[in-house]
């Protein structure tokens, strides 16, 4: 009666306007001080061990690689590049927009940051263009989900640690899925054109045969960042930690001293930005840790994992799966999310014959949605404090990209080799 109490109660909160973040909080503290009795020292425990993980250095670098491909003039480049394949087509600089996201993505690692770095090229130019603002806010928010999935990722860092799966054959197993997801949202952003060209503009220009020849050569900083990340960590060289580090490096000699569009006085600047963006992640990430750690005293856990293992056969149990990391993504962020939610799954799929590989993929892909969807979407807040857009704005028109996702969601659950196949090849 407690829980349910101070549940409606942070559930009305929210309704009357209270942030999602501190409604979080409020219910996180109070469930655990009067229901499962934890003190309050023990809560900044709990956050504090959960985030002392080595794996977890990551994400600032590739936070700072973000800010440093942005301020060295290496993401507009890579924009341009891909603007110069598609931006010929009526929604075609949306579509160029998820495009370089993905190739921001095999730099980056994160999907905050791809949202951030991409939003704040690709939104001015769209609105510019007489696009709809709210969808570009949503067309930025729904391309930087690739952050995690293109490796590099730092989420296949923390799932390799916490599910005993090695890191790099995440990053292997990731690379064909994170192609779909930018295909079928270029699709996405291309039948929208056709559906409402009263948001989207006519085109303009035609398409060149030089035109990508050329971009390629501005964005070969970029080109060469990718190739320095995963060719260290396929060939085992680094780290994907350590990747990360060299990624960081990289980003700010090309900047420097190549484009020499990133004075050497604004290092530290975009350095302090990058701190402001980690400075906003991580606290939701403590919560998160403290919020596993009071579902699992208050018997969710267990009551989850016997209401999955309840369920025979494989597409039962697949699709049992897939609702339950749905509904829990919307809420969770993705790294609590790995956390809390895929050790209780990976028992029953892995009873039903799913790879670990392949049951990775399906939760991460699932786990992208969470991302573009009420009441907790990360990368909606994110292009909501780039445009000034009301969060839920964007959220309604990201349930477009919303559908085109669940396709190739779908198409790794049913279909193996479309994260093994790569992973045999190799071996």
């Amino acid at each position: 009666m407690d829980a349910w109490t101070i549940t409606i109660v942070c559930v009305v909160l929210f309704a009357l306007g209270l942030p999602i973040v501190l409604t979080m909080g409020l219910w996180v503290v109070a469930i655990s001080y009067f229901v499962v009795d934890l003190s309050l020292a023990n809560m900044g425990q709990t956050a504090w061990y959960g985030l002392e993980n080595f794996s977890f250095l990551a994400l600032p670098l590739f936070v700072l690689t973000g800010d440093l491909v942005l301020a060295g003039g290496i993401a507009r480049r890579l924009a341009a590049f891909a603007n110069s394949f598609v931006g010929w087509i009526q929604g075609g600089l949306a579509m160029a927009t998820i495009m370089a996201c993905g190739f921001f993505a095999s730099i980056s690692g994160s999907n905050a940051a791809t949202t951030a770095t991409m939003g704040s090229i690709m939104i001015p130019e769209m609105t510019k263009r007489r696009y709809d603002r709210v969808f570009a806010a949503a067309t930025v928010a729904a391309g930087g989900t690739v952050g995690v999935i293109i490796p590099p990722s730092i989420i296949y860092i923390v799932y390799g640690i916490v599910m005993n799966v090695s890191p790099v054959d995440l990053f292997v197993a990731g690379l064909l899925p994170g192609a779909l997801m930018v295909v079928f949202m270029m699709l996405a952003a291309f039948l929208f054109g056709r559906f409402r060209p009263g948001m989207v503009p006519p085109a303009e220009g035609k398409f060149t045969i030089k035109g990508p020849f050329e971009t390629a050569w501005g964005a070969r900083h970029g080109f060469i960042a990718t190739g320095l990340i995963l060719g260290s960590v396929y060939l085992g060289i680094f780290s994907p930690t350590e990747s990360a580090a060299l990624a960081v490096v990289y980003a700010w000699i090309a900047g420097v001293f190549f484009t020499r569009e990133l004075p050497f006085r604004a290092s530290p600047r975009v350095m302090h930005r990058s701190a402001q963006i980690n400075g906003l992640l991580v606290p939701i990430v403590a919560l998160s840790i403290v919020l596993q750690q009071v579902m699992s005293l208050l018997g969710l856990i267990e009551k989850v994992g016997a209401f999955v293992g309840a369920f025979g056969s494989r597409a039962a149990v697949t699709a049992i799966i897939m609702l339950i990391i749905l509904l829990v993504g919307t809420v969770f962020e993705s790294v609590p999310n790995v956390i809390m939610t895929a050790p209780i799954l990976a028992p029953a799929a892995y009873a039903v014959g799913i790879d670990p590989v392949q049951f990775a993929m399906i939760f991460l892909l699932g786990d992208t949605l969470g991302f573009i969807t009420w009441p907790y979407g990360l990368n909606l807040f994110v292009a909501s404090s780039l445009t000034g857009i009301p969060y839920m704005k964007i959220s309604v028109m990201a349930l477009w990209y919303c559908a085109a996702l669940l396709i190739p969601w779908v198409l790794v659950a049913a279909f193996p080799w479309l994260t093994l196949g790569l992973l045999h090849l190799g071996r």
